[in-house]
């Protein structure tokens, strides 16, 4: 059923299989697309919805719904992206929430704006972006942010948000601690660098430029060479439902990854800060023998344990108790807490 309300369409009891990437069968109570401002607040302002939970989403590539959601979803169609302001060195790209993220990744590249060429084919749309310091092959996004406008959800407030209040951490940010739930990005603005130094450091990249055997590179030849990685290593949600990394990488102390070494001399690491060791979270998860394991309905990737695959009619249920039973085996064997990287809603 549709209710129609300042020429907006908002939907009862909609199904939200399209706007999951695992692709989950649930359905929410209401359901509103808003282009612009105007719109996001006559939906948040309407009686009807005053009491019920409220959920903003955007390519809903990063999220796993337990079961239908009795409330209501509203989902960003704005798409204007611009460069607001430049000098020398720099310039400010602004993109509305609803820009899908590698659509701006484009817009970048294709002014050799760099900065973001790393984060190509990340799926999901802008406004997700800072919630989860999107990240991948040596950038992210916190590197180049220079701040978000948005509106909280109570009482219509509009707010600006620079970098340092946005409380960046590893996949992490204000919006999934204090604000969550309470405040809508409806847009964020980026400081790219004009004089792009390529960020070519990550093994994966190195290898497949080698194979271009070019002289000078450019942002769209490490874009493209991003993309062929991500196609070749993680699955494409239309045809297999899957939210990409479902586990963070953890983090350990040297002393501690020192101690797991010694018990597994093959564990990978790599430093990210003085006296901290990132481990994959895939390399634990294919060592407890997952990978490629299918149970059910539901299964881990063939080629990235990292990755839960719904094969069709999985059930939300399925795919939390593989995650607890991934996470018990990796505690386990390893005494690692893996923390979930997908927003469990």
């Amino acid at each position: 059923m549709t209710i129609i309300k300042h020429h907006m369409q908002i939907h009862q009891n909609y199904s939200l299989k399209k706007h999951n990437t695992f692709g989950l069968d649930i359905s929410c109570k209401y359901f509103a697309e808003v282009e612009n401002e105007n719109e996001i607040r006559h939906v948040l302002s309407e009686k009807l919805f005053k009491d019920s939970p409220k959920l903003i989403i955007g390519g809903g590539s990063n999220i796993l719904f337990t079961g239908d959601f009795d409330g209501l979803v509203v989902n960003q169609t704005s798409s204007k992206i611009s460069i607001s302001s430049e000098d020398d060195e720099y310039a400010f790209v602004s993109a509305e929430a609803g820009v899908i993220w590698h659509e701006l990744v484009l817009f970048c590249v294709n002014k050799n704006l760099g900065g973001i060429e790393n984060l190509s084919l990340i799926p999901g749309k802008v406004g997700a972006a800072p919630i989860q310091n999107i990240g991948a092959y040596g950038q992210e996004l916190k590197d180049v942010f220079h701040s978000l406008k948005g509106i909280f959800i109570d009482d219509l407030r509009e707010m600006n948000v620079n970098s340092t209040e946005c409380e960046f951490g590893y996949r992490d940010s204000i919006f999934k601690k204090r604000l969550k739930n309470k405040f809508i990005i409806t847009e964020v603005t980026l400081r790219l660098n004009k004089n792009p130094k390529l960020n070519v450091g990550y093994g994966a990249i190195e290898e497949e430029l080698t194979k271009l055997k070019k002289d000078n590179l450019t942002l769209k030849d490490i874009s493209d060479v991003v993309c062929k990685i991500r196609i070749s290593k993680l699955p494409d949600p239309q045809i297999l439902g899957n939210a990409g990394s479902f586990f963070k990488n953890p983090e350990l102390s040297v002393e501690e990854y020192e101690l797991l070494k010694n018990k597994f001399t093959d564990l990978p690491g790599y430093k990210v800060a003085d006296r901290i060791i990132k481990i994959p979270a895939g390399w634990l998860i294919e060592r407890c023998g997952f990978k490629g394991k299918r149970f059910g309905n539901v299964g881990i990737h063939e080629k990235q344990a990292l990755v839960i695959v719904n094969y069709g009619n999985g059930r939300p249920e399925e795919i939390l108790q593989l995650k607890n039973k991934i996470m018990e085996e990796v505690k386990l064997k390893f005494n690692i807490e893996l923390r979930e990287e997908v927003n469990i809603i």
